[in-house]
């Protein structure tokens, strides 16, 4: 846990800034939560950025590696940070101590575009924790419930012992990414009145008798016993019996596997941790894009004088450096951004537009219609990365960005562009957003076979799996199951299952 020993408040200049930029943000039309800043020093900010932003996490291994990661990256000049922001209500950002002031003004125009995003994006209401009861404003208190998870595992290693829960949490940090995008989404589920009723029957229904003296009569012990082995029996039937296929294998694994309380407590965690970071990964294009479309018209329109503008320009330029066989999200994102609100001014949509052959008629199309400004308002509120590219992404847009698909050459042992067509660009960039590049598994049966073992399918849609790392998944997930887990694939274009028993793998045509 980071112990800051200094005062990380604003000085007097900076908050003077922080003032004048917020106002010329809000000016610009974007709607923020209120947002905290704070000063960091270098090693500060790495110990900050290895806890995911937040100040403190619970105890693990990962974090000291990130930390020691990013002190070796920034020692060697091989990255630094500028900024961070925490999707929390107040926002929290911080700020590296020793920037020039242009940083810190280009940082904060920054931050702003980010919680606007926070605010107003229709994945990130998925990190509500509920409404302020006095004014009906979003409630995310996640610094504060990620510092109660810390508690908790602190409290379970203290009575276990660290090495238990830290290598529980290995487990479970191995499967994190088995969720359900579409959960947050979706209504509540209300269980059946059968289920209710068998879950919440603890005696078995007897005969009505009038008189205390006829009970052993009427409802004698045999039959009590008879009556209450067939309850139990169907409550076992119930636990057992197969659910529907869920892609939340994580929250199927809270309702239907073994653990003892301390497990389903951790687990819990990290699943509920897994949510949380979930709207940024669907996001990355479109938020930093967002923020860096608003940095760059505040900074070049508003808070950067003549005297700061070079520095600015530099600054900017590395923000939107590509490498060569690299996707830059600032880049994309911020030319989408802008791409949509020249072609919303111009008129560049609708039937007559899509209806257009001429290339020299398309190329000085201008109707005027001036609605840029609220389409990409419109965009950036309903939009995540897949349905932002798959919506807004034109051959035009490609050709002018010199975007295309590449792929790697055994022959000549190098990474080499395969493919120019939009098309097919599209379609590879599409596919490498779509659950965040990662296979689409879900949890089928709970008592496959009959012997309550673990049945998962892997839901193809060109995403194949990399067999070394499902095998190491399936490890995983016997260690939570604590029965064998087999997953349904295609190798090779051939229907495949994939087995582990908890003490070897097997690999099968189905």
């Amino acid at each position: 846990m980071p112990s800051f020993g200094q005062d990380t408040s604003l000085p007097e200049y900076l908050r003077t800034e922080q003032e004048r930029i917020e106002r010329f943000a809000r000016e610009a039309g974007l709607d923020f939560y209120p947002t905290v800043f704070e000063v960091l020093g270098f090693d500060q900010m790495n110990e900050v950025a290895a806890y995911g932003g937040f100040p403190t996490r619970y105890p693990h291994w990962r974090f000291g590696m990130e930390y020691e990661r990013l002190a070796k990256s920034h020692e060697y000049g091989l990255s630094r940070i500028y900024e961070m922001v925490i999707n929390n209500v107040p926002s929290v950002a911080y700020l590296l101590e020793g920037n020039s002031m242009v940083d810190q003004k280009l940082v904060m125009a920054h931050v702003f575009g980010h919680v606007d995003f926070f605010k107003n994006n229709y994945a990130f209401k998925a990190t509500n924790q509920g409404k302020d009861a006095k004014d009906g404003s979003d409630v995310r208190k996640w610094i504060d419930t990620m510092a109660n998870h810390g508690s908790v595992v602190r409290r379970w290693s203290h009575r276990i012992g660290i090495e238990t829960v830290e290598t529980f949490l290995d487990t479970c940090l191995a499967i994190e990414n088995l969720i359900d995008p579409n959960r947050p989404f979706r209504p509540k589920e209300v269980p059946e009145d059968r289920d209710r009723d068998v879950d919440d029957a603890e005696e078995p229904h007897l005969l009505r008798v009038e008189r205390d003296y006829m009970k052993g009569y009427i409802n004698p012990e045999s039959f009590v016993e008879s009556q209450r082995k067939k309850l139990a029996d169907e409550k076992a039937k119930h636990k057992l019996r197969q659910p529907d296929p869920d892609r939340d294998v994580l929250g199927f694994l809270l309702d239907h596997a073994p653990l003892e309380r301390w497990e389903n407590e951790i687990l819990g965690i990290v699943r509920r941790e897994a949510y949380y970071f979930l709207p940024q990964m669907q996001t990355k294009i479109m938020n930093e894009g967002w923020a860096t479309f608003w940095h760059s018209r505040l900074m070049t329109t508003k808070i950067a004088d003549g005297s700061e503008i070079v520095d600015y320009a530099e600054r900017n330029a590395g923000v939107l450096a590509t490498s060569q066989g690299q996707l830059n999200p600032y880049k994309l994102g911020v030319e989408l951004f802008r791409s949509i609100e020249d072609r919303w001014d111009r008129g560049q949509f609708g039937r007559e537009w899509d209806s257009c052959d001429d290339a020299e008629e398309r190329r000085n199309w201008d109707r005027k219609t001036g609605l840029g400004a609220s389409k990409v308002f419109e965009a950036r509120s309903v939009h995540t990365d897949v349905t932002f590219i798959d919506e807004y992404l034109t051959p035009e847009f490609a050709i002018e960005n010199k975007l295309y698909a590449f792929g790697y050459n055994p022959r000549r042992d190098r990474f080499e562009i395969e493919t120019r067509t939009f098309d097919d660009v599209k379609r590879k960039l599409l596919s490498q957003l779509t659950n965040a590049g990662q296979p689409v598994i879900s949890a089928i049966d709970a008592n496959y076979h009959n012997r309550g073992e673990l049945l998962l399918r892997h839901e193809h849609h060109g995403v194949d799996l990399r067999l070394d790392w499902a095998r190491e998944v399936l490890t995983s997930l016997v260690r939570v199951w604590k029965r064998p887990v087999e997953i349904w694939t295609i190798v090779e274009k051939k229907p495949t299952a994939i087995r582990f028993d908890g003490k070897n793998h097997e690999q099968r045509p189905i």
